[in-house]
């Protein structure tokens, strides 16, 4: 819950359409807010853009960010709104979660046309990837962030990695996750194979290395010639299930009659040519991956009959009566909006 002596009501009768920051206040923030000129990742963007409101996330006792909310009112029009966040730990990825999601929510709710930015710089490793995480999946938002060098940028992943989740902190975030030291990504050499350059290629190998560790479908949107088989073999050999079999599919390359028989395989005399059994895909992958590339061009029926597998990994092969259930992690990926 907001803070009440910062608290400030946004019943957003100045605009439908204000610009609402969202950002953990760290220990760089704090430091610079005891400058003549208030300073710090924070500061720097709140000066680059004019905001509404601002919802400033913190895990310290009030007592140690009282004076730099108080130089940020006196520095800015912005209204801010303290959110003092109860964490185990300032890594704890669940609990720092449950506290954006919170928050998040209620900006939607009082502010639903406005435009939502979250500034990454501010806070520890965890923070910043659990705000990509849920900023790339359940909400439509806006990331900035700030250095001396560069000064304050948007950030632009080429990539959306979208993670079934959200819906249960407790489910959704087990102890290999939660337990990563410093949040880090987990060292392998699997993503090494992606070279780059670009620290934003960087950062996003840094989240796909900690996504993989979870049993989730994902969801990898990009154009075609990006690289996006390369962060599904990388998630795959990264993840538990790197020792089982990983299958990638072309969906834009199977003919639209044997797209059922290729994905769900058939039995003998299923149809005209079909004089054995053959096992599709999904049975092929059973215990590994499976990467449907081009997922898009797949017809929406096909799409929808997937949905079945994806929720109870369950399917029957065309001419067969015999439901099969196997145990597939999909990764798909699309240059077309899904949505």
């Amino acid at each position: 819950m907001p803070d009440d002596e910062f608290f400030i009501s946004t019943e957003d009768t100045l605009s439908n359409m204000a610009d609402v920051l969202v950002s953990w206040i760290g220990t760089a923030d704090i430091r610079g807010g005891s400058d003549e000129v208030i300073d710090g990742p924070l500061a720097s963007v709140l000066r680059h853009q004019d905001f509404s409101y601002a919802y400033l996330l913190h895990n310290q006792p009030l007592d140690e960010v009282r004076n730099y909310l108080h130089r940020l009112k006196e520095s800015f029009r912005t209204e801010f709104v303290s959110v003092q966040a109860e964490l185990q730990s300032p890594i704890h990825f669940a609990d720092i979660y449950k506290v954006l999601d919170a928050t998040l929510s209620d900006i939607v709710e009082k502010h639903p046309r406005s435009p939502i930015y979250i500034q990454l710089t501010s806070g520890t490793p965890a923070m910043t990837s659990v705000s990509i995480l849920t900023g790339k999946t359940k909400y439509r938002v806006r990331f900035l962030q700030s250095s001396l060098q560069q000064g304050v940028q948007v950030v632009e992943l080429p990539f959306d990695i979208a993670a079934d989740f959200l819906p249960s902190v407790a489910d959704a975030l087990d102890d290999r996750l939660t337990s990563l030291i410093a949040c880090e990504a987990p060292s392998t050499a699997a993503f090494d194979h992606i070279i780059t350059q670009d620290p934003q290629m960087e950062r996003l190998k840094e989240r796909a290395a900690i996504l993989a560790m979870r049993e989730v479908p994902v969801l990898i949107h990009g154009e075609t010639g990006t690289g996006k088989e390369l962060f599904a073999r990388a998630i795959h050999n990264t993840s538990p299930r790197s020792k089982q079999p990983f299958l990638s599919l072309n969906c834009g390359a199977i003919p639209s009659e044997l797209i059922d028989s290729t994905l769900f395989g058939h039995s003998k005399g299923a149809f005209t040519g079909a004089t054995t059994s053959k096992p599709g895909v999904f049975d092929q992958a059973d215990g590994g991956t499976l990467f449907l590339d081009e997922f898009g061009e797949l017809p929406l029926e096909a799409q929808v009959r997937l949905l079945r597998v994806l929720q109870d990994g369950s399917f029957t092969p065309v001419g067969s009566t015999e439901e099969r259930i196997v145990d597939v992690r999909i990764i798909v990926a699309t240059n077309r909006n899904l949505g």
